[in-house]
């Protein structure tokens, strides 16, 4: 049996380690892929975002992280990042998502998930159950 898809949808996954070099290796990922797509209108807002929830999952977790990049046609391009973690963080929360009020600016850290707010058309998160950590996600385009 042959699987076609249309040319606009696509997807990829990586794993990425507990370790400290893993937002680097995402954005090296999301470059190389979107640069191939030739989605470079995106590519700073995706390239920021993914950064910032690869970097949570790397601190806030003690377990792997996995990143998946989907084109789901018309031009909506979907970034999810699981890790280990169960906890929904805010703006990720309920529909229409918790809304962040920005980091005082003397505030070392606190702005990663504020700028998904900002940059992202929509946003979500679900818990996975039984000890499977959470599965956050971002879409933009279209």
């Amino acid at each position: 049996m042959v699987t076609v898809a249309p040319p606009d949808t696509w997807t990829y996954a990586l794993r990425l380690p507990h370790d400290p070099r893993a937002a680097r290796v995402a954005r090296m990922t999301v470059r190389a892929v979107l640069g191939g797509h030739g989605r470079q209108e995106v590519l700073e807002a995706v390239e920021l975002l993914t950064s910032e929830l690869v970097a949570n999952a790397y601190l806030h977790t003690q377990g792997p992280a996995s990143l998946r990049l989907t084109a789901v046609g018309d031009g909506r391009l979907r970034v999810g990042v699981w890790d280990s973690d169960p906890h929904i963080p805010a703006p990720f929360g309920e529909p229409p998502g918790d809304r962040l009020a920005p980091a005082p600016a003397d505030r070392e850290g606190g702005r990663g998930l504020y700028l998904v707010q900002e940059y992202a058309d929509s946003w979500g998160g679900w818990p996975l159950g039984g000890g499977r950590g959470k599965l956050l996600w971002f879409a933009v385009g279209g």
